[in-house]
């Protein structure tokens, strides 16, 4: 009971603080001065703010977010505080920045570092801010039979996985998740496509691990997603802790100059939103009182 009061008044408390930002007094209330501050604070009476010219706000993000449940405590809190309405795309980072090439979305979640900046480069974004960051981990089967976990770096691990044949299960959806180990793949210098012990799903990471889990195979994860459902999944952490394996997400605002329907004032207000303090904070504690450990570690305002 007592969590649960603690956290009915966190999010009051981060209700208000937003309220106050995004909705300031009047300028005579303002002007007032030192005098104004003899009133008591006073909680709005609704919790409604003003309404946006455009509330319909187009969102594509990466399955990640989706499946890690961070979007379902981020979202709904947003709505609240800005009016917005949020119809979001779950798909991969490469197809939600083929979206915004098409001006068919207005603001993007994505974690692919070096698609978001040929995406910037060739002007099909006005605004990408860093966010927060956690990492990719390699899974396998508890007994690992090709043992993986003899070895410390991504390359030499997924050396180990072709030398043995062990199944290996890719997104191959041209996410940030799959253009990272398609990454790594080119690294070791081997081509594992068209190999039977190579198989793509062309799903999502939740999806993925679950065929990976029924198989018996090998597959590289974001740790948000894979402690989101580990519960449901016979498969183990057996490489983690490389610096190749870093995941960095951006939040990137469409260009409206190429397509006056883009919602720009929705982007940006999203777009403070996700790198604001108080939704950075609610980030950086995200998974830890179930979990033991952050799902997502916030970096907003930090040098990349």
């Amino acid at each position: 009971m007592r969590k649960i009061l603690f956290s009915l008044v966190a999010v009051s408390t981060l209700l208000v603080s937003y309220i106050a930002v995004l909705n300031p007094p009047p300028p005579e209330s303002r002007a007032k001065g030192p005098t104004a501050q003899t009133d008591a604070p006073s909680i709005p009476p609704t919790l409604a703010p003003r309404k946006p010219a455009n509330s319909e706000l187009l969102l594509a993000t990466t399955t990640s977010t989706q499946d890690a449940g961070l979007l379902d405590l981020l979202l709904p809190l947003f709505e609240l505080t800005t009016g917005y309405k949020v119809k979001t795309l779950a798909v991969g980072s490469g197809q939600a920045m083929a979206l915004g090439e098409r001006s068919e979305v207005d603001v993007l979640l994505v974690h692919a570092p070096d698609s978001e900046k040929k995406f910037m480069a060739e002007g099909h974004g006005v605004d990408r801010r860093l966010v927060m960051h956690n990492d990719f981990i390699l899974v396998g089967p508890p007994e690992d039979p090709a043992k993986v976990k003899a070895e410390k770096s991504a390359p030499a691990a997924l050396k180990r996985l072709a030398q043995a044949k062990a199944l290996f299960i890719s997104r191959g959806d041209n996410s940030g998740t799959d253009q990272l180990e398609k990454k790594l793949w080119k690294s070791t210098g081997l081509g594992p496509k068209g190999q039977t012990w190579y198989q793509e799903t062309g799903q999502g990471m939740g999806a993925t691990l679950n065929v990976a889990a029924e198989k018996s195979g090998y597959s590289i994860v974001d740790r948000a997603t894979y402690l989101a459902n580990k519960k449901n999944l016979k498969l183990e952490v057996v490489l983690e802790g490389d610096k190749d394996l870093l995941n960095v997400y951006h939040v990137i605002s469409v260009n409206p100059r190429k397509l006056d329907k883009i919602n720009a004032a929705g982007a940006t207000a999203f777009t403070n939103f996700m790198t604001g303090k108080q939704t950075q904070e609610l980030i950086a504690r995200f998974g830890v009182e179930k979990y033991g450990q952050p799902l997502f570690f916030a970096d907003a305002g930090k040098d990349e």
